[in-house]
């Protein structure tokens, strides 16, 4: 996968948007390979539109509720990215599946909570702990029509220790989940990567 310089990415966010942050962060130093031309969102209201407007950046909210069902609001959010061209879009924290009508257009770029394929779904932080494990950690994958089931780009390792509580745990792994998602957007800007089957290979410059 060839990516130009910068890429231009689409961030989609549905919550407080500390991924989103980190992503414009990272975007805004000078000399990193990507730009973020736009923030969209599932909801109003939420802090990840407002650190978009604080960098005046443009944002965009598509809502289920607006449209009478799930293809249609992803046909809709799929115009609504397109109108902004990316290179790549991001999921950061976005909560809601895309559908076959936006992943047909666009290269997803997603994080999950857990090395997967161990514990996919939305509850991954959870389901480690309930089952004992002693290292879980974050995955950065390209997104497919599964839930959580796309080539895996990148992954670290985060050790459970002994006390941990599920929000404990979940804010070690999101420290690390921020810093390898711009890690690999970085590398992904400056070389592309190769995807045979399943394995990713990234190419560096």
């Amino acid at each position: 996968m060839d990516l130009p310089t910068p890429v231009k990415l689409v961030v989609l966010a549905s919550g407080s948007g500390t991924l989103l942050q980190a992503v414009l962060d990272a975007t805004g130093r000078s000399g990193f390979p990507a730009k973020v031309v736009a923030v969209g969102a599932d909801r109003t209201g939420i802090e990840a539109l407002t650190r978009a407007e604080r960098v005046s950046i443009p944002s965009f909210t598509v809502r289920v509720a607006d449209h009478p069902d799930r293809a249609a609001w992803d046909k809709a959010l799929a115009e609504a990215v397109g109108a902004y061209q990316p290179d790549l879009v991001v999921s950061a924290g976005f909560m809601k599946i895309l559908g076959s009508e936006f992943l047909g257009r666009f290269t997803v770029v997603n994080t999950h909570p857990a090395l997967l394929p161990s514990f996919p779904g939305m509850h991954a932080v959870r389901d480690a702990l309930e089952a004992g494990v002693k290292v879980t950690g974050s995955t950065v994958h390209f997104a497919d029509a599964g839930v959580d089931t796309g080539p895996i780009i990148a992954q670290e390792a985060v050790v459970v220790e002994h006390d941990d509580t599920e929000d404990v745990l979940h804010e070690r792994i999101k420290a690390v989940e921020r810093r390898l998602l711009v890690e690999t957007i970085e590398r992904l800007g400056r070389g592309g990567c190769t995807v045979d089957g399943r394995k990713v290979t990234f190419r560096e410059h």
